[in-house]
């Protein structure tokens, strides 16, 4: 059964050198409220492997903050903002390990992690030079055709959290239909966090939403707001000014500075 915690203890279920999965899509749903908490410990986490499919300012954040060393995902960056500037920075110093993905080897990877299998077969990445950038990446021949084939390893994650529009306290959670790869969080992930717009006393199912029955969540927490300056349709749009206060603060070598600023907010 899914039960209630405080951001603190959500916090503190992230040990140094784990693979934290971060919902949503680029700058829509991401669990942001989380990412504060994260941040407001008293020690940091360090060495964390993030997983995400795209990687935006929730990413940046943890990034600049010096708590991840490795990254994958297929996109990292601000949309129509520009770069991640921190991650950018991060590459070109030499201080995080990018592991080469694309949407191919990432779908594959968690499909093959979902079906308890150490690998999924796939013909993406073929005639291509990615796979000089990921020797660990091998080909193999289907026993059937013998048609020569990718081999894409599973990817499996300890902790994932994902921010939802409302939950009650069998754990059922409610999201937009603009999931991304939510679905596939909530069972890959050793351990499932979500935070939430609304606790309500029972999650109704609607052609607008997308319910998740709670077997999948172990962990929920309040979080009003808790998406913002991403967006989190219907309930709130993104918010541009903040995330170009951000981009400007980090032109001017200032992260350190908004950081601090942001985590005392109220």
């Amino acid at each position: 059964m899914a039960r209630w915690i405080t951001p603190s203890e959500a916090a503190d279920l992230i040990p140094d050198g784990c693979t934290l999965a971060l919902g949503g899509m680029t700058l829509y749903r991401r669990p942001i409220a989380f990412v504060r908490w994260l941040l407001s410990r008293a020690r940091l986490p360090r060495d964390l492997t993030l997983l995400a499919f795209t990687a935006g300012y929730e990413s940046d954040l943890l990034i600049g903050a010096g708590c991840v060393s490795a990254i994958r995902t297929c996109y990292a960056g601000l949309e129509a903002f520009g770069f991640a500037p921190m991650f950018t920075s991060a590459v070109q110093q030499g201080t995080l390990k990018v592991v080469e993905e694309t949407e191919a080897s990432l779908a594959f990877g968690i499909r093959a992690a979902l079906a308890g299998v150490g690998f999924m077969p796939g013909r993406g990445w073929l005639g291509t030079d990615i796979p000089r950038l990921r020797p660990d990446i091998q080909t193999i021949r289907d026993p059937y055709s013998g048609e020569e084939l990718v081999a894409f390893p599973a990817i499996r994650c300890q902790v994932a959290v994902i921010h939802a529009l409302e939950a009650d306290d069998s754990g059922n959670i409610a999201l937009n239909h603009n999931t991304g790869v939510d679905e596939d969080l909530v069972y890959l992930a050793d351990q499932l966090i979500v935070t939430v717009e609304r606790r309500v006393k029972k999650v109704e199912r609607s052609l607008d939403r997308l319910v998740i029955p709670g077997v999948g969540v172990d962990f929920l927490v309040d979080a009003s707001q808790g998406a913002w300056p991403t967006s989190c349709y219907p309930l709130y749009p993104m918010a541009g000014s903040e995330l170009m206060a951000y981009i400007d603060a980090c032109a001017a070598g200032q992260f350190t500075e908004y950081l601090q600023t942001w985590l005392n907010r109220d």
